[in-house]
């Protein structure tokens, strides 16, 4: 069962990236075969897309990785008993959205999206939220068994039967116009939802014998009181910001409308929405796979430490997340605000979309940091803080939207995107420090990091002065080559400073703890989290 943290590491990274590669490569396809409005009502669908995948299937993993490990650590029987239970809620959350979904599509795009053309995309992707929701189930069991082939495997073929269905159904098929181009691009996300629910399962049969061996499901203590427990707080808190945030997405073109009415109206609208939306969060949020993996592979860890009180343990694995988390998103926004316009260009041809991303771009700490502590908070069941947090920012980020964007337009709604990134990562880190007994490590967790990307920063703009003529004249490979020298001169500088600030040791602590891991698997009374020397 216990496999190398680093191997699971690296096997999750390195299959995320390659799935956000392959997910981003897709993204640029779509933008260039839909256009602005097309992609805008891409965007749109999967506002209304989102809010039945989460009726589906939040709290589904969660509620998986946790009880599973939890099981697993008492006893085969009881361990069967509860996968069976967490497959059969699962699919029965999966049947209702999927039912809902189907039936509210057509008055979901006249009334919620006000655009017609929609129907056919919802009634579609609606087949895919079983499947969802069996894999979900399915992927929490194999990270309990600190098993990550099966999950990697089942998102590489997700992907590429999906991109295969796409690239056929827009290049080769008869999809005329932008509601069917949309409409192809559903089905085949709810196609590959169910190939890779079926790979999952070819996987189990495997591991189920050697996790349960012969014996068969026994009823465990309590089930439906734990599975709640860890469920409705997710499920519920999850259900109303997505209904909120659905609700969001519907008035921001509204209020878009409303500012442009002399510069093109809602076509104008949709495609500045689809400008942001589809083409620069995307951008925004690919480095956080590097991270995602992170994020999953310590909840385990977490839950574990939190649930046998090792204190030290778990703020070693807490500080330590806060760390790498400010150093590489640190990084990443001094990228996005240097290199943000010239790579839209080249992606996208927007100079719109560059706007975005050098904006958005410093932000990037408390996005990615927030991302990381919701994670780590539900791994030590503060369920209920992240969703008290998740609603009023919801509610606050409605607020902004109706009062700022019919004024200011989309300039408004960066601002409301920066004051939300503030507002949640702030209260959840508070909340997170708390409830751990963790002391604040502001320089080693912020400070490190910002002066390490403030330094490469402007490295960055020296090498974007000296690659200007690259950067503007020359063909795609070249300035694609120019992008990728920059930017990794601008990381060799961001590490060059940060290893002597503490990410040195840091580096050397993760490689002593993999050792002390394996001393553990031979003597398990050894419990405490080794190679973590303090504040550096």
């Amino acid at each position: 069962m216990g496999q190398s943290y680093l191997k699971n590491a690296a096997l999750l990274t390195g299959a995320d990236v390659l799935l956000r590669l392959a997910g981003m490569g897709l993204r640029i396809y779509l933008a260039n075969a839909l256009g602005g409005e097309g992609m805008g009502l891409y965007q749109l669908v999967l506002a209304v897309y989102a809010l039945f995948v989460t009726l589906a299937t939040a709290g589904v993993s969660v509620a998986a990785t946790r009880l599973m490990a939890e099981e697993l650590a008492r006893g085969r029987a009881q361990a069967r008993g509860m996968l069976v239970r967490l497959a059969g809620t699962g699919l029965l959350l999966g049947a209702a959205a999927m039912a809902a979904q189907y039936g509210l599509a057509g008055a979901a795009a006249r009334w919620w999206l006000g655009d017609v053309r929609a129907a056919g995309a919802l009634r579609v992707s609606a087949f895919g939220m079983p499947w969802m929701d069996l894999s979900a189930v399915l992927r929490g069991f194999f990270i309990a068994r600190r098993r990550v082939e099966p999950n990697v495997l089942s998102q590489l073929v997700e992907q590429s039967v999906r991109i295969g269905i796409i690239w056929y159904a827009l290049e080769w098929g008869n999809a005329p116009d932008v509601s069917a181009r949309c409409t192809a691009v559903l089905a085949a996300t709810a196609v590959s939802e169910a190939v890779s629910a079926c790979i999952l399962l070819l996987f189990y049969r495997g591991e189920a014998v050697r996790a349960f061996g012969a014996e068969k499901a026994r009823r465990p203590a309590d089930p439906a009181r734990r599975l709640w427990e860890i469920l409705w707080p997710v499920e519920g808190g999850r259900c109303l910001a997505s209904a909120l945030h659905t609700a969001e997405n519907m008035l921001v073109p509204a209020c878009l409308t409303v500012c442009l009415l002399d510069a093109g109206g809602r076509s104008a609208a949709v495609a500045q929405y689809g400008s942001l939306k589809g083409m620069a969060l995307p951008l925004l949020t690919f480095p956080f796979g590097l991270l995602g993996s992170l994020s999953v592979l310590l909840m385990p860890e977490i839950t574990q430490a939190h649930i046998r009180g090792e204190r030290a343990r778990l703020g070693c694995l807490l500080d330590r997340m806060l760390r790498l988390t400010g150093c590489f998103s640190a990084l990443a926004g001094a990228l996005f605000w240097v290199w943000g316009e010239p790579l839209a260009l080249l992606l996208y041809h927007s100079q719109e979309a560059g706007f975005y991303l050098r904006v958005l771009g410093p932000a990037m700490p408390l996005m990615y940091l927030e991302s990381m502590v919701d994670g780590a908070m539900k791994g030590m069941g503060e369920q209920k803080a992240v969703f008290r947090y998740s609603l009023w920012d919801a509610v606050l980020r409605i607020a902004g939207v109706l009062l700022l964007l019919p004024r200011w337009g989309m300039k408004g709604f960066l601002w409301v995107i920066l004051l939300s990134s503030a507002y949640t990562c702030q209260m959840n880190t508070a909340r997170l420090l708390h409830v751990s007994g963790l002391q604040p490590r502001l320089w080693r967790w912020l400070g490190a990091p910002a002066l390490a990307a403030l330094v490469s920063a402007g490295a960055g703009e020296g090498l974007r002065a000296l690659l200007a003529g690259w950067l503007g004249s020359g063909s795609t490979p070249t300035r694609l080559a120019a992008l990728c020298a920059g930017g990794f001169g601008m990381a060799a500088v961001c590490l060059a400073v940060q290893w002597p600030l503490g990410l040195g040791e840091e580096v050397r602590a993760i490689l002593r703890t993999e050792k002390s891991r394996r001393e553990r698997q031979k003597s398990p009374e050894n419990r405490n989290c080794s190679g973590h020397r303090g504040e550096n």
